[in-house]
C-alpha cells in the first residue's frame, strides 16, 4: 500500500474477526514501527505483548473505573475527562454507572494486546514545571504507537489506541512486572478487522491549519 492511503485509512479499529495474528506477523509490525522519533533517540518505550486471557480479563476490569466517568460525563453533555473542568456527576453517579461491553470487548477479543510503557526517566517532558497536565512527554511513546498502527493496517490488521487502563496504572503495573520508573502510556488491541473503513471524516485542512498566528487565517492553497 502506498503511505498515502495507509495514512488514509488507518481507523480505530475495536471490532475483530477470529483470525490469529502471527508471531512472525507481529514481529514485522513492531521492526517497522520501531523506527519511530523519540526525545533525544533514546527510545524509552518498552512493548508487552499480552495473549494470555486471564491477563486480559484482568486489563479488561482495569479499563471499569475510567470507563464509567467518561460515560457519565457524556451522558451529562460533558468532554469526558478532560483537564480543564472537573466532572458534573458525583462519585457515586459514576460509580453507579454500567461500563457497556464495547470498551472492554476489544482487550477480550483481539488476538493480541500490546501495552506501551515509557520510562520517565529518560523522557524530557519541558512541560512538567506548567500549571497543566503534562503533554509533551507523549512526543516519546505516541510516534511508536501510531507506527505500530499504521504498519498493522499495511499488513491487512488493525486497532485502536486504549487509555482507560491508564487510570489504574499502579495496578497495571503490578499485573505485568513494570518498573517503578515506567508510566503505562497505552493499552492497544491489535487484530484482523470486521470491517475495514476507508472513508475517515477529518476536519479539512483549512480548519485544521492557520497561517503564523492561532487567530489567523486559515491555511489554504
Amino acid at each position: 500500500m502506498e503511505l498515502s492511503e495507509v495514512m488514509r485509512t488507518t481507523a480505530a479499529v475495536r471490532e475483530f474477526t477470529d483470525d490469529p495474528l502471527p508471531d512472525e506477523v507481529l514481529h514485522r509490525i513492531l521492526d517497522d514501527a520501531r523506527f519511530a522519533p523519540s526525545g533525544g533517540n533514546r527510545q524509552g518505550t518498552r512493548v508487552v505483548v499480552v495473549r494470555d486471557g486471564t491477563t486480559r480479563e484482568r486489563l479488561a476490569e482495569l479499563n471499569e473505573p475510567a470507563v464509567r466517568r467518561y460515560v457519565a460525563q457524556s451522558k451529562a453533555g460533558e468532554s469526558p475527562w478532560n483537564p480543564v473542568h472537573p466532572p458534573g456527576p458525583t462519585p457515586e453517579e459514576i460509580a453507579a454507572t454500567r461500563v457497556p461491553a464495547s470498551f472492554t470487548e476489544p482487550v477480550l477479543r483481539a488476538p493480541v494486546v500490546l501495552v506501551f510503557v515509557v520510562d520517565l526517566a529518560v523522557v524530557a517532558a519541558m512541560d512538567q514545571d506548567l500549571s497543566r497536565v503534562g503533554i509533551v512527554g507523549g512526543a516519546s511513546v505516541y510516534p511508536l504507537v501510531w507506527n505500530v498502527l499504521l504498519a498493522a493496517r499495511a499488513a491487512g490488521y488493525g486497532g485502536t489506541i486504549t487509555t482507560m487502563a491508564t487510570a489504574m496504572e499502579p495496578e497495571v503495573k503490578v499485573l505485568l512486572g513494570v518498573p517503578e520508573t515506567y508510566a503505562v502510556a497505552a493499552v492497544v488491541p491489535l487484530g484482523r478487522p470486521v470491517k475495514q473503513l476507508t472513508r475517515l471524516k477529518r476536519l479539512p485542512v483549512e480548519e485544521l491549519a492557520v497561517r503564523e498566528r492561532f487567530d489567523g487565517e486559515p491555511f489554504g492553497r
